[in-house]
């Protein structure tokens, strides 16, 4: 859950359809001291601010690292990255965030 100790990791397309935008289309610009406000369900809203963004080869991606214990709350959100080719991206775009408050 957004906010709670550990890694909470949100997936999103890029582009959807036909080369559509999707919800992360423009998740590749956000750079670190970004801010990221999630709303939880309830209305209550958990505030993060961005650590670092990485582009990955999806042969690569770094499962311990985004998926792997942390001490404190924090934030992963992921989308496609890369070329686009007939088989789809060849990467992923990930970015790591920790929680600085809540509203």
């Amino acid at each position: 859950l957004p906010g709670e100790r550990g890694p909470a990791v949100v997936l999103g397309h890029v582009t959807t359809g036909p080369h559509r935008d999707g919800v992360f289309r423009r998740l590749g610009r956000v750079r670190p001291g970004d801010r990221v406000v999630v709303r939880r369900a309830g209305g209550a809203s958990v505030r993060f601010v961005v650590d670092r963004v990485r582009t990955v080869a999806k042969s690569e991606f770094p499962t311990q690292e985004v998926y792997g214990d942390v001490k404190r709350a924090e934030l992963r959100l992921i989308t496609c990255g890369g070329q686009r080719g007939p088989a789809g991206y060849s990467a992923n775009v990930i970015v790591f965030a920790h929680r600085t408050g809540a509203s």
